[in-house]
């Protein structure tokens, strides 16, 4: 983990990308049942301060992976839009 560039956010992505870097696989089971809470042991993004670290840690990931983000996820279905954030199926 690469907690000195991403303290917060985009942490688990970029060692995702990590893996993948080394030719490794990230295994999926469905079985496993996991509860994620958003912000709840550092409160949420809501200050000047938390918001210039975010905006920092957005653009250290952009950096560090273009070469990824220009390509796009491999794994992103074709069938789902680019210009919405909630998966809207792709209509031309």
């Amino acid at each position: 983990m690469d907690e000195d560039n991403f303290k917060v956010a985009f942490n688990d992505v970029d060692f995702c990308l990590k893996i993948i870097e080394k030719g490794l696989s990230i295994i999926y089971n469905p079985y496993i049942e996991l509860y994620h809470f958003e912000s709840k042991t550092r409160g949420y993004e809501y200050s000047i301060d938390k918001e210039k670290r975010f905006n920092k840690e957005k653009e250290k990931f952009k950096e560090k992976w273009k070469k990824y983000i220009e390509k796009g996820d491999p794994f992103y279905s074709p069938n789902f839009t680019l210009d919405t954030c909630n998966y809207d199926i792709k209509t031309d």
